[in-house]
């Protein structure tokens, strides 16, 4: 089943069953869904958005989310932090499971021994294998890692 059709199902239940927090994260993210649809279909009037895509505009959100929790705990607003959290918990269900940083240092040194030496280009050639499934900042910390112990 495609990930839309499966935000959309999901939409649909936590409308039957009630539960307005799930309701309103999933109707906020297929917002964003539309709106990248709609950007697509502006170039291509037959097109329509392949999961790749649909994660790419969910893990935007859940980076963003992310980024209030900490702005959140840092001015100590302990209930907006609860809310951000509960509300990413269900982002995440939509999204593929994140890389250990094991995993990323594996293909680091993979990206590295094929020849790429200096940051952007082992950066860039990691980001294209990790395909959204680790954030670039855990990326770009095992490079910084990799290279200074190098």
């Amino acid at each position: 089943m495609p990930l839309l059709q499966k935000i959309n199902d999901d939409m649909k239940a936590a409308l039957k069953g009630g539960d307005k927090t799930r309701l309103e994260v999933i109707r906020f993210a297929l917002a964003g869904v539309h709106a990248a649809q709609k950007e697509k279909q502006m170039k291509d009037p037959a097109a329509s958005l392949s999961d790749d895509e649909v994660i790419a505009v969910l893990q935007k959100d859940a980076k963003r989310r992310r980024e209030s929790i900490e702005l959140f705990k840092q001015g100590g607003r302990n209930d907006l932090v609860a809310k951000e959290e509960s509300d990413l918990a269900v982002l995440d269900e939509y999204l593929p499971e994140a890389l250990s940083k094991e995993e990323i240092e594996k293909m680091v040194d993979d990206v590295k021994a094929q020849g790429f030496s200096d940051f952007s280009g082992i950066m860039r050639e990691t980001m294209k294998l990790v395909k959204g499934r680790a954030d670039g900042r855990a990326v770009g910390e095992v490079i910084k890692e990799k290279l200074g112990g190098a």
